[in-house]
């Protein structure tokens, strides 16, 4: 399998919506928030959740080399240059700060395990590195094991959470974990 990598451009939009971000887990996350900080405990479901999430629209003029210069996104293509769109990152730099959010970064069910989610993670990084980025920052969430294990595999530790900002979402009760890792 040749992949090859590169800067998403405007006709890349309809592909990477097309992508199957969903996921199943055995596992999910409990946090327990006190008045001194927050614990992570891993517990196993019975049925396994399957998450599907709703579409996103990825905006032509969001694509391509002429995007804001803080802003890049890069595709995985399985079968080299002409290829099929297997995986993306999203990411944007934030100077103020020096912080590079990963908006989004998903690879096709048939492709995971293949290792090109951490090849898209440091075209990331890369970039991050470039505008002079000191850490890379996301927000997944606590039920989302399997990128939480990918995440940790990639040197991303917990930093936060935000135990409301699902509410009035379909993921109403899930927390929004941040894990960061320096960009370096």
């Amino acid at each position: 399998m040749t992949i090859t990598y590169r800067v998403a451009r405007p006709g890349d939009a309809g592909p990477i919506e097309a992508l199957d971000g969903s996921f199943t887990t055995d596992t999910v996350l409990d946090v327990v928030v006190t008045s001194d900080g927050f614990g992570i405990r891993e517990r196993a479901v019975d049925p396994p959740v399957r998450k599907v999430f709703p579409p996103e629209e990825h905006d032509e003029q969001s694509l391509g080399p002429d995007v804001a210069a803080d802003a890049r996104t890069v595709v995985a293509l399985d079968g080299g240059e002409d290829g099929r769109v297997c995986g993306f990152v999203a990411v944007r730099y934030a100077p103020w700060n020096r912080r590079l959010t990963v908006e989004d970064i998903e690879v096709a069910p048939g492709h995971r395990g293949l290792g090109i989610g951490r090849a898209l993670m440091e075209h990331a990084a890369e970039f991050g590195r470039e505008r002079g980025a000191g850490h890379l920052w996301l927000e997944v969430s606590s039920v989302n094991v399997p990128a939480v294990r990918a995440y940790r595999r990639l040197g991303f530790l917990f930093c936060g959470l935000d135990t409301h900002l699902y509410d009035g979402t379909p993921a109403a009760g899930e927390i929004a974990l941040y894990m960061s890792r320096p960009c370096g």
